[in-house]
């Protein structure tokens, strides 16, 4: 049995994480101690490492919460579990496309920017003119 504060230090999810994840049902419910301590099983651990894998690659709860039941089901088919990552998979993708110009824009403005006063400073007139901008971001 593990304790919330060693569930935490062997994930590397915070406690009040581990709370919130077990308050929406993604980790069971911990047994409680006599102390009223919290007690989590060692599958506590793998499940909680799954989640934070999953969160580290952006997935949302609800689709973590699938990939969860998809797991709980080894004879389900593999293209469930794939169709859910190819979701995630555009999302990653349309937030790089989103990134893309508002990297250039910001490159474009910080290399423009070559004074010694901020009276002069192109990045500060720049955000504060947006017509001085490149192109829509």
């Amino acid at each position: 049995m593990l304790t919330i504060g060693e569930l935490s230090r062997v994930t590397g999810v915070k406690i009040p994480t581990i709370r919130y994840y077990e308050q929406m049902r993604l980790i069971a419910p911990a047994e409680r101690s006599g102390g009223n301590q919290r007690r989590y099983e060692p599958q506590a651990r793998d499940r909680l490492s799954f989640i934070k894998h999953a969160r580290d690659l952006g997935f949302p709860i609800e689709a973590i919460r699938e990939l969860l039941e998809l797991s709980a089901h080894p004879e389900r088919p593999c293209v469930d579990a794939d169709e859910i990552a190819i979701r995630q998979l555009q999302i990653v993708r349309d937030k790089i496309a989103k990134l893309m110009p508002l990297e250039k824009e910001l490159e474009r403005i910080t290399t423009r920017c070559q004074v010694d006063h901020v009276r002069d400073c192109y990045v500060l007139q720049s955000l504060a003119n947006h017509n001085m901008c490149a192109s829509e971001h």
